[in-house]
């Protein structure tokens, strides 16, 4: 110390590098860890979907050069295919049947599985084994249960009504059905599961409040529970109906389409035009008419969704 000053130590500041050139190098950095997956997505995903765009102006028998035609297809298609009409039908109907059916058994049971009862956990495993179960191995097995005379549907049938059961697969007025209740048993658990989640996140203080009210179970189902569930029932709803458009596996193991065409859906009839017929310009037609309508469904559901849907 001298003349009264005090020597303060030198302080060294570490200059930050401005924010652009931050935000430049973090980029880089985040470009270079999504190049696989963006690569991929691009080469797999976006490539065969503009593709199959462009090939649906095309014929193209799979060996030879494809030809353009022009929307000769697409006229094809909603003009001159007489079995497209059928196609549609069945596969709305399994849509629609597929949806209900599987929205009142997973929120029943869920509705079970949350009370207080014994081994719980025990059902809720059971109950979802179907859904990591192969779907292959799941519809040969059905297909063994249908089996006319000798399955073990016809066996219940006739153990409980003293009378022999339809021809489950070959019937056209059975085909379907069965069709949807093996879908119902193979899909169920997955919206259980939503459903449970949504309903444990319900506060139980609403419950309790509820029926300190004196409302009855089913008044505290319409009232209180549906409606704080509603965005879970969407979010089931959404997704449930986008993988029933897209069924496949079943028809095409326990009907192979048929009997006729009864059960023949939209990617099952797609299949056999690009890999039976190898007419991939027709298969892609009928693909963009799939992804075209589940669009416009999902885009329905949406923009009704504000009616009944509570997120508060």
């Amino acid at each position: 110390m001298a003349g009264g000053l005090i020597a303060r130590p030198a302080v060294t500041t570490r200059r930050s590098a401005p924010t652009g050139s931050r935000r430049r190098t973090d980029g880089r950095a985040a470009a270079f860890f999504l190049l696989p997956s963006i690569s991929g997505f691009l080469l797999f995903t976006v490539v065969p979907v503009i593709a199959s765009l462009v090939l649906s102006f095309y014929e193209w028998p799979l060996i030879g050069k494809p030809v353009f035609r022009g929307v000769h297809n697409w006229i094809r298609l909603f003009t001159e295919d007489t079995v497209f009409p059928q196609v549609m039908l069945n596969t709305v109907y399994f849509v629609g049947a597929y949806i209900v059916g599987n929205l009142i058994v997973s929120l029943g049971l869920a509705l079970w599985l949350t009370t207080k009862i014994r081994g719980r956990g025990f059902f809720r495993v059971v109950f979802f084994l179907p859904v990591v179960t192969p779907m292959v191995a799941n519809a040969v097995i059905w297909r063994l249960i249908y089996t006319p005379n000798s399955g073990i549907a016809d066996w219940l049938i006739h153990a409980v009504f003293g009378v022999n059961g339809p021809n489950w697969l070959g019937s056209p007025g059975w085909a379907m059905p069965a069709l949807v209740l093996m879908s119902v048993w193979q899909g169920f658990g997955y919206n259980m599961m939503i459903f449970i989640a949504g309903l444990e996140a319900i506060p139980r203080s609403i419950r309790e409040a509820a029926i300190l009210d004196g409302t009855t179970a089913w008044q505290r189902l319409w009232r209180v529970l549906l409606p704080m569930l509603s965005p879970t029932v969407f979010f089931a709803v959404v997704m449930t109906l986008i993988t029933s458009f897209q069924v496949f596996t079943q028809p095409y193991i326990l009907t192979g389409g048929g009997p006729g065409s009864r059960t023949t859906t939209l990617v099952l009839y797609l299949y056999e035009h690009g890999f039976h017929y190898f007419d991939m310009g027709y298969a892609s037609t009928i693909a963009w008419t799939l992804f075209v309508l589940i669009m416009f469904v999902t885009f329905i559901q949406f923009r009704v969704q504000r009616r009944w849907v509570h997120y508060e």
